[in-house]
């Protein structure tokens, strides 16, 4: 459990992070958490999945829920924290939702009340309170694309070698570096993350073009090639079909200044 009041006493704060690359570590706080980056991308891992947190979208963090972060080195994020007083939590798993302008703006302009500073404040309270309640209900959105984490650890090696050879990888690939045959491993994938290996594969591809559209530098095409995708065409058919836009539409939007 980390503590990040460190003396504050308000029902609400910020965290914001502008540093280098930072991995957490498995943790948890006493607080509930809506981690937004406002530029670069964050992952947040927790026992049940992998997140891909790209601007504009933020996760929800349950008080006391383990989970750890990966700030990459361009990352400039916000945590906002609610005392559980506060705010019910719908649940108590991680939440991705698409953070609307309203939303977005408040988190940023919470960095006003930083949190091992928040002393009891009416008009901070009530400012947490509405935010917190703007966020619940944006939850009723949610729009996640995030890879479940297996526990069997023969999966948990097949996914792990997946992730690693997205730019050219096959079943039959994977199947003999683990050291079991195509159908005990398609059938295991099935039969515990309740996706087929295939849509596995095509969720990592896309999490990992997410990250690379999300920075200057690399063409859509290079990030096309570079996760694996036999074309543009379908890269951009697939990229499209699941996240709701065109790969140039989503870059456009992410790297916006806010």
């Amino acid at each position: 459990m980390v503590d990040l009041r460190q003396g504050g006493r308000g029902l609400g704060g910020s965290y914001a992070w502008d540093g280098p690359h930072l991995v957490t570590g498995w943790h948890s706080h006493d607080m509930h958490q809506i981690e937004y980056a406002i530029s670069g991308v964050i992952e947040v891992e927790t026992a049940a999945a992998h997140y891909l947190l790209p601007p504009q979208q933020a996760a929800w963090i349950p008080a006391g829920l383990e989970h750890s972060a990966t700030m990459n080195s361009s990352v400039r994020s916000v945590a906002v924290l609610f005392d559980p007083s506060l705010i019910r939590s719908p649940g108590d798993r991680a939440r991705i939702i698409a953070v609307p302008l309203l939303i977005r703006e408040m988190v940023i302009y919470a960095q006003r009340w930083p949190i091992n500073d928040a002393q009891p404040d009416p008009v901070a309270d009530g400012f947490f309170r509405t935010l917190g309640h703007l966020l619940i209900e944006a939850l009723d959105q949610e729009t996640p694309l995030d890879l479940p984490t297996p526990t069997d650890p023969l999966l948990a090696a097949a996914a792990t070698y997946t992730r690693q050879h997205l730019e050219a990888v096959t079943v039959e690939q994977v199947s003999r570096a683990v050291g079991v045959s195509e159908r005990t491993l398609r059938r295991q994938f099935r039969a515990e993350l309740g996706l087929s290996w295939r849509d596995y594969l095509t969720r990592a591809r896309l999490l990992r073009a997410m990250a690379l559209l999300a920075e200057p530098g690399p063409s859509v095409l290079e990030v096309s090639n570079a996760v694996g995708f036999d074309s543009p065409s379908s890269f951009a058919r697939t990229f499209t079909r699941h996240c709701g836009e065109s790969p140039s539409d989503y870059r456009r939007r992410v790297t916006a200044r806010t």
